[in-house]
């Protein structure tokens, strides 16, 4: 089992950054495929980007060149580096873990980019 715990959303102007942080406490992240979603107020929830157990990286193509997912095995933590923030950026991010099919889940904190 694996507790997530996210920091770093915020308000922000558009253009701004933002870094998102999770926390992994339990089994260590190459263990698990880690992951962003977004869901934004009357839509889905929907994967931003991906990191896998090997390390390779995935991004929606809406996020492409813009965001960043990266981990620190040291510390156990997955970061979302967001670049040239949209105000349709604006969402709940949440912090995912899968592992044999069981997935955990963060608490989300909320994005908000101000136009």
């Amino acid at each position: 089992q694996v507790q997530l715990v996210e920091s770093g959303g915020g308000l922000v102007q558009a253009g701004g950054s933002l870094r998102l942080s999770c926390a992994a406490s339990g089994r260590a992240l190459e263990h698990y495929d880690m992951g962003w979603y977004r869901q934004a107020p009357g839509r889905q929830r929907e994967l931003v980007a991906v990191i896998f157990g090997g390390g390779t990286t995935n991004y929606a193509d809406s996020v492409k060149g813009r965001f960043t997912i990266s981990r620190d095995i040291a510390k156990n933590t997955v970061y979302l580096q967001m670049h040239s923030l949209k105000p349709l950026y604006t969402a709940v991010y949440y912090c995912n873990a899968r592992s044999l099919g069981i997935a955990y889940w963060g608490q989300g904190p909320q994005v908000t980019v101000s136009s």
